[in-house]
């Protein structure tokens, strides 16, 4: 067998690298390598496969990963898949953006994700009766909640809805979504949630409203770096006070 032999044509950890217990994912991996120089304690690259750059490093004296996802839950859910089932995951938080539906979600506000309504037919795989509700970790999204609290951030917590189309063709669903109390619209959250309960894992989606589908809002770049700050350090004290 060869020394770099991974279960995974994905993922192929660096020699003398692991993934921590828990992994924070943003899509781009970019982000993934800004979170790690910027947040991180003595972050080491442990993936470049696919350039899905993911590291290793420390948080408050604890492991901590993070990962680029990609876009949409076919993306996410193979890579979260891969992490439970072969690299040792125990729980993965996913942190991005999200577009704003509520009158009361604004620009900059953070959203923490305790379900994810969801378009995606990936539900159907699970041949489950019905409709199965994709769900947080009830653990992560309460440090979460705590975490905002302590940091004076403004956090809702409630419903987003993740749509497998950045461009709906359908113009009455945001408008649907909105009278349904749904929080916000992201691509990822639902698939993250399903992986997660299918595998009896943890996973929390912890989100930046960057624009609002009614208002015309938007984040200038000064304020997403802002906001991105105030939602990193939320995420990162969810997963390192998460029990593993």
């Amino acid at each position: 067998m060869p020394t770099n032999f991974s279960p995974s044509a994905c993922i192929e950890l660096k020699e003398g690298t692991h993934f921590a217990k828990c992994v924070l994912m943003p899509g781009d991996p970019l982000r993934a390598k800004y979170i790690a120089e910027h947040y991180l304690e003595n972050p080491v690259l442990i993936n470049d496969v696919r350039n899905m750059l993911a590291y290793t490093g420390t948080y408050e004296g604890k492991e901590v990963s993070v990962m680029g996802s990609g876009m949409g839950v076919p993306s996410i859910g193979l890579y979260v898949h891969e992490l439970f089932e072969f690299f040792g995951v125990e729980g993965v938080i996913r942190v991005g953006t999200a577009g704003g539906l509520g009158d009361d979600v604004h620009v900059r506000d953070v959203v923490i994700a305790m379900s994810a309504s969801t378009n995606t037919s990936a539900v159907n795989a699970y041949n489950i009766p019905g409709i199965v509700a994709p769900t947080a970790n009830y653990e992560m999204l309460k440090h979460a909640v705590d975490a905002a609290a302590e940091l004076g951030v403004r956090a809702d917590v409630g419903s987003v809805y993740t749509s497998d189309f950045f461009y709906h063709p359908d113009k009455e669903l945001n408008p649907k979504l909105k009278d349904m109390g749904i929080l916000a619209v992201e691509m990822e959250a639902a698939g993250l949630y399903l992986q997660a309960m299918a595998h009896h894992k943890k996973a929390l989606a912890v989100l930046t409203i960057s624009d609002h589908i009614f208002t015309g809002e938007a984040l200038s770049a000064i304020e997403r770096q802002d906001s991105f700050h105030e939602m990193m350090e939320i995420a990162l004290k969810a997963a390192v006070r998460t029990s593993f």
